[in-house]
This record gives structure tokens, sequence and C-alpha cells, in this order.
């Protein structure tokens, strides 16, 4: 494009490639909730019990965990767009064979293709925003990311029972999965790893002329920096139990809950459901402001959320039938507050326990705790209501509030946790 003045800086391509990106976490979100939705079909249809329909939805989990760290090796090596592209080609095709399955063997094997390849997005987003933007605009970009994996939330509720009704769970999993390939090759044509690959100048972030960090710190001392540092433990046992309840609640036993226990249809279900989604897209920038523009601080917004999911979660416990459907929409939309919004808050938390050359490989690191949380809470529900009623398919009241028992204990532990919490924003002032 060389070198003219309107080639300087790429104020209007950067805005599409983050809008193809922002579409990629859209799809992230939908095809991580979207088994809350059509659990019941898929218990139904694949012979499941409880216990394998956590193991099913926990499958999506395990291998994104334990993807995020060579996420950051392959962007650094690959590059982002590269990397992006191939493993969303994986996880459309796995999408596709999820939704053709006929045996529980072959869904949980597609659950898992699908977790490792849109695991290849968020950290890889992350090294591509800050070549495309400046560092002093980063935070309202993640928090405005974010918003748009809420979005993904709320289409994979009532808009998802809609199309289940339509062209079955099955068809709308292979619908997903073709939306992921066109959007896996809309990437490749797009999107560039740095504003110079297009013949923009570089934009005024920590970023080498080569698009590198500056200084270079290699990956194995990098990551023995950030697991050395006692500061970063909290935090990964917070992000642990408060996004395992987010996942294993909103992401599946939300669905069956709601429908068991209160008598919902699927789209009446999936209505209350959208508030999750509503959460999310207001709160993460809603809660990026507060933090950085009136509290100018990170730990009491993590504290406050903490305190109310622990509040949230011993209603779920000793009232699990103690709602009206208004109170249900009020409670999904607290509930995403403070285990799914708050998110953008202990990202930056922890971007800011590091110096910034290694705050990539900090994300990646914490970003495995979360996603771990969701794979062992998620078949943990299960494996408590199978031994509290062997063989069901469905459940009542009492038996739902004693396995929502373990989600109380994991707020009390995040709670506990968040107390230890270091203070990191710059201007902090007090504490």
């Amino acid at each position: 494009m060389g070198t003219n003045p309107e080639a300087r800086f790429p104020f209007r391509y950067r805005w599409l490639v983050f809008g193809l990106l922002a579409a990629g976490y859209f799809l992230v979100y939908f095809h991580r909730t979207s088994p809350a939705v059509v659990a019941g079909d898929m218990m139904k249809d694949l012979g499941a019990d409880a216990t394998l329909l956590g193991v099913l939805g926990s499958a999506y989990f395990y291998p994104y965990a334990l993807m995020q760290l060579p996420a950051g090796l392959l962007s650094d090596s690959w590059g982002p767009r590269k990397t992006i592209t191939v493993f969303f080609i994986l996880a459309g095709t796995a999408s596709i064979l999820f939704g053709l399955s006929t045996s529980v063997l072959v869904a949980i094997g597609a659950r898992c293709l699908v977790g490792i390849g849109v695991a290849m997005l968020f950290v890889p987003t992350m090294k591509v925003l800050t070549c495309w933007f400046r560092k002093t605009e980063f935070a309202r970009m993640t928090g405005i990311f974010m918003a748009v994996g809420g979005i993904g939330v709320l289409v994979a509720a009532e808009p998802l029972a809609w199309m289940s009704n339509r062209v079955g769970w099955r068809g709308s999993f292979v619908v997903i999965g073709g939306a992921t390939l066109v959007l896996a090759a809309g990437i490749w044509l797009v999107v560039r790893n740095r504003p110079e690959e297009l013949g923009y100048a570089p934009v005024e972030t920590e970023v080498a002329p080569g698009g590198k960090l500056k200084p270079s710190i290699g990956l194995a001392r990098g990551v023995r920096m950030v697991l050395g540092r006692p500061s970063f433990w909290p935090m990964a046992i917070w992000f642990f139990f408060t996004s395992g309840i987010f996942f294993s609640f909103g992401g599946l036993w939300a669905g069956p809950y709601l429908q068991q226990v209160y008598g919902l249809t699927r789209r009446q279900a999936g209505s209350v459901l959208n508030m999750l989604a509503v959460a999310m897209i207001v709160g993460s920038p809603f809660l990026s402001f507060v933090s950085d523009k009136l509290l100018r601080a990170r730990k009491p917004l993590l504290l406050s959320c903490s305190l109310i999911m622990a509040v949230l979660t011993a209603v779920l416990t000793f009232l699990p039938d103690g709602m009206n459907r208004p109170m249900l929409y009020v409670f999904c939309f607290l509930l995403s507050i403070c285990s799914s919004a708050i998110v953008v808050i202990a990202f930056s938390s922890t971007k800011e326990l590091f110096p910034v050359e290694i705050a990539g490989t900090a994300v990646g690191l914490v970003n495995f705790f979360p996603f771990f949380g969701g794979a062992v809470m998620m078949p943990a529900l299960g494996l408590i209501l199978d031994r509290i009623n062997p063989g069901a398919r469905v459940f009542d009241a009492s038996m739902y509030g004693k396995a929502f028992g373990l989600l109380f204990l994991g707020a009390l532990i995040a709670l506990a946790a968040a107390f230890f919490v270091q203070e990191t924003h710059p201007d902090h002032k007090y504490g």
C-alpha cells in the first residue's frame, strides 16, 4: 500500500481485523455454551446419563485449557493469522462431526477437537491487538472483545433453541461448523499479524519493528517467572473456581435445571439463559470503566463479585426451587456479571502483575485455570447427581440443591482467594 499519509496509521483496516477476530470469539462462546440449551435432547438421543453428559460437556474444556500455552508458542512461531485459521478449520470440521455423531464416544471426541480448535483464538488475538492498537486502547478493546463473546452466549441460548426446534440439535451443530469454516477463510484472507504486512507504519505499542515484544524473554524463562511469583496463584485459584461455576452451571446444567425444577420449556429456559449473555455484553465494558475511571482499582471489584457469587450459589444450594420467573432472570444476570464479565478485570490484573515482556505468557498461563475449572466441575456435578439418583435422566429440586453445594463451596474458596489478590491498578492510591 506504500507510505502515503493515509497509510501511516491503519484506522479503518484495523477495525476490519478486529471485527473478524471478534466474530471468531463470538463463535468460541457459541461453541462453549450451546450444549446447555440442547442438553436434554442430547441425553435422550445419545443415551447418556448425567455423568456422561457432564463428561461430554467437559470434553471441550480439558483440551481448551491445555492448549493455552501452546497457543502463545504457535502465535510466536507460526503467527496469529496462520494459527487461528488452521485451528478454526479443525473446530468447524469437528462441530460438523459432533452433529453427525451416533454415539457418546464419537460425540466426546468431536467436542475435544472443537475445544482444541477454538482454543487458538484468544491468546493469538491478544497478540494481534498489541500490534494493531495503541497501548492506551488495549484495555478498552479487550472489554469490547469480551462483550462480543457475550453475544455468542446470547445466540447460544434462545435462538439456538429456536433453530434446534426446526432442524434438530444435530443440524444446528452442522450449521455452526459450516459458519466456523467460512470465518476461518475470512480470517486467512483479511487478517494480517502486523500493520507493516500491508504497508502501514507500526502502531505505537510495545512492539519492536519486527513485530515481536521487546526485550525478548524466552518462553521457558517467562513461564518460570510467572509460576514462581506467589501473587500469581491467588488469581489462578480465583479463576479456577469462579469460571468453573459459570461454565458448569451456565454452560451445561442450567438448562436441565430450569426445565426440570421450574417446568420451563426449552425456549423459556433459553430466554432466561439469555441473561448470561446480556450481562457479559453490558458488564464487561462497564466493569472496565468502573475499575479504570471510578475506583482506579481492581481488587474491590473482584472481592465484591466474589461475595455476590457466594450468595447466589447459596441460593442454588439451599433454595433450589425458591425463585419465581422474574427472579430467575435477575439471578442469571447477576451470576454472569460476577463470574463471567468480571474476568475482564481479572485478566487486566494478571497482565499488570508482570512486565509487559511476559504479559502474554502470564495471560496464557492464567487462562488455563478457568477452563480447567469448567472441565472439573461439569462432570463433578453430573457424578453427584448420579450418586444421588443412579440412572435417572430427570432430577428434582432437592437433588439439584445437593449437587449445587459444590458450586457454593467453590464460591467460598474463590472469595477467600480474592482476599489475597494483589492490587495492580497503576493509579491505585490506598490499601
